[in-house]
């Protein structure tokens, strides 16, 4: 009885606690859609006021609508912005606003982003710099994404006791082969014959990188890194030679010796800095006026909103399924409605699909370029890449009139494969369990407990053949070669954007304001808005739908930081189905 009533008093006073903390999360959400939702004037920029940039989370393609985004779990406020779009956006009218003096880049904690994703921030604080503005940039210590960024300022300041991590580039590969012999698991895997670089698969066959693996990220990492030190040399105006033997010497590490290299311009404390930032708009520091990004987003309008007509612009983003999918993961039904309804509207003039993708379901994909195979046949059509337009994501993007992506898009991997798990010798062997079946026909059962057999191991090729047929063909057709030249340049082999255009799979090098333009362009149209799709739900039914995975996302996050892409990697394994048309998905490019 005493345990009785133990348990019970335990389990009355956990469920206060849960409502209490439901109740609090409920109150903060609601009263940040209040605010969002509110009067924006009361955000006032005054002259002479510094705009303060932050990048504490990964910035992604589209502005999250997300009613759990902006909840804080860490305590620790964040002011960054997380849409490339409002980012892009933000800095252009800065650039154009005459009480915005400069920019101060705070890269003190830098989440960033993709490669390409990074690059388009950087051209964007490039173009700012033509409005003859200043832009500054601190940090404890910078990271090599934080330095690509800030390599941009007028002058980059780091703390005495901080350095600058500047590596280069390299992909990490993780293979599960070993560890899968150990538990007795058979990864049954089936792709074909001309897809050698298809290296999504090598995990599980290997221990290792193959030849063709190597050589082709060999291939697209320099492709990739002699962009970049391209940029940061011109930037800091050393050669990119001397910038190399910097980098393979590990001298950046310390700020004297950075300062000396011309890598960095002062080796200041942060009440130093500030100072210098005040100084630079001819005040004093208690009189500094500066503003953050996130606030500073709420007084931008969107371009030309009184316009009657529209460039339509659709995010793919993440992973491809088939379903309906969302923000994160591109559900070809949602995808095929979007498109649907920009072909319907006769007020959107052209189509611009903004693809970031490492590939998936090639089923999906299917589905999704039919539907966007029609929108082409009624109106212009244009491919704006971001940091991946791989496999699933090239099949959805070669049929465009045009295609755009960055230097450092990693686009291509043109094939297929199949994988099916065998767990015999894992249930009976390692845990004691048997199975036994019943069927009705030869090949009722093909199920994982079994080895699959010679026969349906061919037939299954079969259907890989095929359907890599079909992926070539499409390619062929929309970027106007043969099928044996895309079989040449595909087999599943994962080109940057700068190769991609020396090869005939991108047209030409840009960011999505590009795509925009040349969009318009083939439309013949000067004066225009921008419709985004797909259109996103009510904040607050999504909240109620994904309460409890968006938390348990987040405090996985919280508690993994950097690493959770291992943790995304075993949920893209778990939830896999079918024949992929993806990317080698886990590339860990540092």
């Amino acid at each position: 009885m005493k345990n009785f009533f133990k348990y019970t008093l335990a389990t009355i006073l956990g469920g206060i606690i849960t409502f209490f903390l439901a109740f609090l999360i409920f109150a903060g959400i609601i009263g940040g859609i209040v605010a969002s939702s509110g009067d924006d004037s009361s955000v006032v920029v005054k002259e002479n006021t510094i705009l303060k940039i932050q990048f504490k989370e990964a910035i992604v393609d589209r502005e999250p609508l997300d009613p759990m985004a902006d909840f804080n779990f860490t305590g620790d406020k964040d002011n960054s912005i997380k849409g490339l779009n409002t980012i892009l956006r933000s800095i252009k009218a800065a650039a154009e606003d005459d009480n915005i003096s400069g920019i101060y880049l705070d890269v003190n904690t830098f989440a960033g982003g993709g490669l390409a994703t990074l690059e388009s921030v950087r051209n964007a604080l490039l173009d700012f710099k033509t409005s003859g503005k200043f832009i500054y940039s601190y940090a404890e210590g910078y990271s090599q994404k934080a330095y690509y960024i800030a390599s941009v300022s007028d002058s980059i300041f780091v703390n005495p006791a901080g350095s600058v991590e500047i590596a280069g580039i390299g992909a990490q590969l993780m293979f599960f082969k070993n560890a899968l012999d150990k538990f007795g698991v058979e990864m049954q895997i089936i792709r074909g014959p001309n897809n050698k670089f298809k290296s999504a698969v090598e995990p599980f066959m290997y221990d290792k990188m193959s030849p063709a693996n190597r050589e082709q990220m060999n291939v697209f990492l320099g492709s990739i890194w002699n962009n970049m030190v391209a940029q940061m040399s011109e930037s800091r105006g050393v050669s990119t030679t001397d910038f190399n033997i910097y980098i393979d010497s590990l001298w950046a590490s310390d700020p004297n010796r950075a300062l000396e290299l011309n890598l960095i311009d002062g080796v200041k404390y942060i009440d130093e800095v500030r100072e210098i930032l005040a100084a630079k708009v001819g005040v004093e520091y208690k009189d500094m006026e500066t503003i953050s990004l996130a606030d500073y987003s709420t007084t931008v309008s969107k371009k030309n909103v009184l316009a009657k007509e529209k460039i339509a612009v659709i995010y793919a983003v993440g992973e491809i399924k088939s379903g309906e999918g969302n923000d994160e993961i591109i559900g070809s039904d949602r995808i095929a409605k979007a498109v649907c309804k920009a072909r319907k509207d006769t007020t959107i003039k052209a189509i611009v699909l903004r693809v970031n993708s490492p590939g998936g379901s090639a089923l999906a994909s299917e589905v999704m370029w039919r539907e966007l195979v029609l929108a082409k046949n009624t109106k212009p059509l244009v491919v704006s890449m971001g940091n991946y337009a791989a496999s699933g994501g090239y099949y959805i993007a070669c049929m465009a009139d045009k295609i755009v992506a960055q230097p450092n898009t990693l686009t291509g991997s043109i094939g297929v494969f199949g994988m099916i798990p065998n767990f015999k010798k894992l249930m009976n062997e390692k845990i004691g369990i048997t199975t036994d079946q019943v069927s009705t026909n030869a090949n009722s059962v093909m199920g994982v407990f079994t080895p699959l057999t010679p026969y349906q191991i061919k037939t299954i090729q079969k259907g890989v053949v095929r359907i890599y047929g079909t992926f070539i063909s499409h390619v062929a057709e929309g970027r106007n070669m043969t099928v044996e030249q895309v079989d040449a340049i595909g087999q599943g082999r994962v080109w940057s954007g700068t190769n991609a255009v020396e090869i005939g799979l991108v047209d030409e090098i840009g960011n999505l304001d590009r795509a925009i333009e040349i969009a318009a362009e083939m439309a013949n149209i000067e004066e225009y808005k921008i419709k985004e799709l797909p259109k996103r739900k009510n904040p607050l039914e999504e909240m109620f739908k994904q309460f409890g995975s968006n938390v348990k996302l987040k405090l996985v996050k919280n508690e993994l930081g950097d690493n959770v892409k291992y943790y995304n990697y075993l949920q893209t394994l778990k939830n896999m189905d079918g024949v992929q048309a993806r990317l080698p998905y886990f590339i860990d490019i540092n």
